[in-house]
């Protein structure tokens, strides 16, 4: 069974920091993209970061460029972010994805964690 299972959420004051971790098992992700969201209550699901197979290449939201970054570690088949300068509106349900497929019209992604609640207090 594929499993990612995202922890490393909490609740922290606006200008602290969190690093979310993404663990992968059930297969190996080492040659896939794989990628960050995030959704807000009342809102729908926002990209927040892509990483490629190899780490050379990320992709960030405008709205996270510069604080946030995404990395991973193929050997322990997990995906990071690093969560710096964190705001207010950063608070979300932060959710882990791989294996990124173009359908023809847009980017999609066949697997999911469960997220894990990032709480950013004013």
């Amino acid at each position: 069974q594929v499993q990612l299972v995202e922890s490393g959420g909490g609740l922290v004051q606006a200008g602290g920091s969190l690093r979310l971790s993404c663990a992968g098992s059930g297969r190996t992700f080492g040659d896939d993209n794989m990628g960050w969201f995030r959704q807000a209550p009342g809102k729908e699901r926002a990209f927040v970061a892509n990483i490629n197979w190899s780490g050379g290449t990320t992709d960030y939201a405008d709205s996270v460029k510069g604080r946030f970054t995404i990395s991973r570690d193929n050997a322990k088949n997990t995906l990071y972010l690093q969560m710096n300068s964190l705001k207010p509106e950063d608070t979300a349900v932060y959710y882990c994805a791989a294996n990124r497929i173009w359908t023809g019209r847009s980017y999609e992604y066949r697997y999911w964690g469960q997220g894990t609640q990032v709480t950013v207090s004013s």
